[in-house]
Parts: C-alpha cells; sequence; structure tokens
C-alpha cells in the first residue's frame, strides 16, 4: 500500500512539474533583457534587482528608471533593437557570459567602466514597448532618432535633458544576414555612439532593450529565404497574428462599398495602389499637437485625390498626394517614395517603402521607413498600424529634420508599387507575428497528450510478471520471526 500510494504520489507531482514547465515555456516568448548603466556620475543607492526567474512588468520597470533618472545623468541614451532573447547573449557571449569570442565587446566595456549598472534578464516586452512614452514623460523632452554620424553634430547640456533613441536591427529583411552578424554590427553601433559620447564629456544614463522577443526568428528568417508563401516583417507590441479575420473583414468592407485604394497608372496600366482605412498628420504648436484627418479627402466614394508628380518604373516608385488648406498650409504634399531590388542572399526581389516626406512651404519633413517597411516585390506590404510614434516604423531621417515637428499616423495600411495586376493588391505580406495564442494552446496541448503518453508506455514497459507464486496444496512459506 506505502508503494502504491508513493507511486500515485510521484505522478501528481510529475503532472505538476510538467504544468509548471509548460506554463514557463508559454511565458519565456514575452521576455525580454534590459541593460542599463550610466557614465561619470556619483553612484547612488541602485535598486533593488529582480529575483531569478521574476518577470519585470511595467509598473515595477517604471519605479526602476525614476530612482535611476531622480538622482542620476538626465541624458538618456536608448540602444532600442528590433528583437532581442536573453539566449542571445548566452549563444554568442554577452554581457552576461565570459566567453572569450564574444560579439559584445564595447557593450561589456562600456559595464564594466560604468559608475552604476543595472542587468534585468527578463522585462515584459510590452513594458518595454511603453519604455520611450515613460521617458518622454520623465525628461519632458520627445525623443530623437538618430545614428552615429549626426550625433556627432549635437551638443549635449548636462542641465538640459535628452532623450537620444537609436534604432538597431535584429534580423535584416533586406540582406537576411545571420543573428551573430547583425548582434556583432549593432555592438559597433554602439562603440561608436559611446565614443561620441565620450568626446562630449556629459554624464549619461544608457539603456539597452528590444522591442520584442527574438526566439523564433531564425525560422522566419529561414522560411523568407527558401521563398515561403508568407514571409514575417516587424511586429508592433501588442499586435498579434489575425490574417483571417482581417481578410473576413475587408471581404465585408468590401460587400458594404467601402472606398476603393488610391491608383496611380502609367498609361493603362496600375503600377501603385494605396489602402488605408485611416490617415492623418500633427504638427507641434506651441507645446500642443494639432491634428487634421486627410481620409476623406484621399479615400471615398467619389474621392480623387491629384496625384500630379507621381512616377513609377520597374525599380522606384513615387506617389504624391497632393492637398490644399492642411493645417494652415495652403499646398500641403504627402510623398511615399519606394524602391525594389534584388538580393542574392535570398535568391529574390525585395521592395522597401524608402521615405514618406511632407512637403509644405518650400519645407520638406522627411520620415524613414526602409528599416521596418519591406516585403518580397511580388507581394503588398499590411500592417494594422504605420506611424512615426508608439512603436514607430517611420523614424525622422535627421535631428535637424522637421519632421521631429510631425507625426504621420496609417490605420490599416496597404500599400504595393510594384508587380500590381488588374488593378487589385497582391499577397499582402503583413507585420504581424506568425504564432497566435490559439497556435500556441494547441502546440501546448499537444505536447502535454505526448507527454503523458510517452509517461504511460514507460510505465507499462516497467511491469514484470511474478517469479513465484504459493500453492496452496503444499507447505506454507513461512517467514521466522526472531525476538
Amino acid at each position: 500500500m506505502a508503494t502504491t500510494g508513493t507511486l500515485r504520489l510521484q505522478r501528481i507531482l510529475t503532472a505538476v512539474l510538467l504544468l509548471l514547465l509548460l506554463g514557463l515555456l508559454g511565458r519565456c516568448e514575452e521576455q525580454v533583457p534590459l541593460v542599463l548603466w550610466t557614465h561619470e556620475w556619483t553612484p547612488q543607492p541602485s535598486p533593488s534587482p529582480a529575483v531569478a526567474g521574476h518577470i519585470v512588468e511595467q509598473q515595477q520597470l517604471a519605479s526602476y528608471l525614476d530612482k535611476t533618472l531622480k538622482t542620476g545623468p538626465r541624458n538618456v541614451v536608448l540602444f532600442l533593437q528590433d528583437k532581442m532573447s536573453v539566449e542571445d547573449f548566452t549563444l554568442y557571449g554577452g554581457a552576461f557570459g565570459n566567453k572569450q569570442d564574444s560579439v559584445f565587446p564595447n557593450l561589456e566595456s562600456a559595464l564594466r567602466s560604468s559608475s552604476s549598472s543595472l542587468v534585468l534578464p527578463a522585462v515584459s516586452w510590452p513594458a518595454s514597448n511603453a519604455l520611450i512614452g515613460h521617458l518622454e514623460d520623465h525628461l519632458e523632452t520627445s525623443p530623437l532618432y538618430m545614428d552615429p554620424e549626426t550625433l556627432s553634430q549635437l551638443r549635449l547640456n548636462a542641465s538640459s535633458p535628452a532623450l537620444l533613441v537609436f534604432r538597431l536591427p535584429y534580423y535584416i529583411g533586406s540582406d537576411l544576414m545571420s543573428a551573430k552578424e547583425v548582434l556583432s554590427g549593432n555592438d559597433e553601433v554602439i562603440g561608436q555612439v559611446l565614443s561620441v559620447m565620450k568626446t562630449q564629456s556629459v554624464p549619461y544614463t544608457a539603456l539597452y532593450i528590444a522591442l520584442r522577443p527574438s526566439r523564433g526568428a531564425p525560422s522566419a528568417v529561414m522560411e523568407a529565404a527558401l521563398g515561403g508563401g508568407r514571409s514575417l516583417l516587424q511586429a508592433r507590441g501588442g499586435y498579434r497574428d489575425r490574417e483571417r479575420e482581417r481578410e473576413r473583414q475587408r471581404k465585408m468592407k468590401d460587400r458594404a462599398g467601402i472606398h476603393a485604394p488610391v491608383e496611380f497608372k502609367e498609361g493603362d496600366n496600375a503600377c501603385i495602389l494605396l489602402w488605408a482605412q485611416g490617415l492623418s498628420v500633427s504638427i507641434l504648436r506651441s507645446g500642443r499637437w494639432e491634428s487634421h484627418d486627410l481620409t476623406p479627402s484621399t479615400f471615398g466614394e467619389g474621392v480623387r485625390p491629384k496625384l500630379d508628380g507621381s512616377t513609377c518604373d520597374k525599380t522606384k516608385a513615387r506617389l504624391v498626394l497632393n492637398y490644399e488648406n492642411v493645417l494652415g498650409h495652403r499646398n500641403f504634399k504627402l510623398l511615399l517614395s519606394l524602391s525594389q531590388r534584388h538580393y542574392k542572399v535570398s535568391a529574390r526581389s525585395w521592395f522597401t517603402l524608402d521615405l514618406v516626406e511632407l512637403e509644405y512651404d518650400s519645407t520638406k519633413a522627411t520620415f524613414n521607413g526602409s528599416r521596418s517597411i519591406y516585403a518580397p516585390a511580388e507581394y503588398s506590404y499590411r500592417c494594422q498600424s504605420v506611424t512615426s510614434f508608439q512603436w514607430p516604423q517611420l523614424v525622422p531621417r535627421s535631428p535637424k529634420d522637421p519632421a521631429n515637428q510631425w507625426r504621420v499616423s496609417f490605420e490599416d495600411f496597404q500599400i504595393q508599387g510594384f508587380n500590381v495586376k488588374g488593378g487589385e493588391f497582391s499577397y499582402a505580406s503583413d507585420c504581424a507575428g506568425f504564432f497566435s495564442p490559439g497556435i500556441w494552446m494547441g502546440l501546448m496541448t499537444s505536447l502535454l497528450m505526448v507527454l503523458v503518453l510517452t509517461y504511460g508506455l514507460h510505465m507499462i514497459m516497467q511491469l514484470h510478471t511474478m517469479d513465484r507464486f504459493d500453492d496452496p496444496k503444499g507447505p506454507a512459506i513461512s517467514v521466522p520471526q526472531t525476538d
């Protein structure tokens, strides 16, 4: 009886451990690491780091940052990588390891020479997506999206806060570099930025974090390289794969007579298609944002926007939307420039949305979108939201560009500038992630069933036939007892 009870207890404990393991596996995709350090600053009592295995949520991360920025430097340098997981450091010898072939020498050197540092291996990626907004509110300044070349032209002041954001890729869809090569290149960018900051002799606080985890990215790149039917592009925080639902809703809208896309024709053939459920621009005036909705004058039944200046050929496409009386500007233009190139690594052609420009009063505000808006040349590109703020896919080309005073927002955005056939969009290469919550639930349930079946087969194989039986006609088996 005791043996049977022990076996039951072991089975129960095994099942509980399996459930806990599956829970941890389900959450591992939601974590990104954060590295924070300060330079040329008298260290104060630093926040207590989270215990091992704890996931830092948005409120706790905000408390860490507030304590650091309250007494530390208010010039913040944010290295924002598209994707990253703690496995990137353990595999390639990062700040959390001691491998001699590390691809993070500049980051490790910065941590060793820093006045104070904080490493959080597990931060929920919704908290990382809200990081820029929190820093913007705490420092009371707008973020400046920069690169090492433009940073050398900027003069910082220790008494005036600044939020400098450097976007770093993970898997670049244009050339499909390996993760190790991209991470090594990102570390070189970090080294260049820190060298420029050192020459300015201004105390600063640096953060290195990602928008979302990188686990599963290799399979995405492999699929794109092999020419799969679906390409996985950058996803904004909190947005999941709902391709079927969106397709169903789009068909319902088409039946209801929702507006057709903007179409530019070269001769009798359409060569550029643009569609959005909402399009708006905003300008910062006297500390307040003034917005203008361009949707009614761009899309809708009977609406024919002026496309003067638009051009297209096999490698370049340029769509020019002309407006009147937008936010006090009599003549206002919205320009979208696309380009197409063939890449030998992926053995296919890709197109990118290189620039989004606002032209007004002989002035241009230029946003760069080539790092996040791209798709195979025979596809169209679609994303639920494309903006220059809040998980921005469009970033100002330089800190001095007038684009820093503007915001552009596309809702339910779709564009195609090449290989348009029949005046309709081709298959959409979506910016959504591939695995939805429903798919993860099915995979975890299947894995649990496989583990239970394996455990049952293992128990059956351990059964043995008794090698001795009690004979009722013979003498009984006696066991001598001793006092």
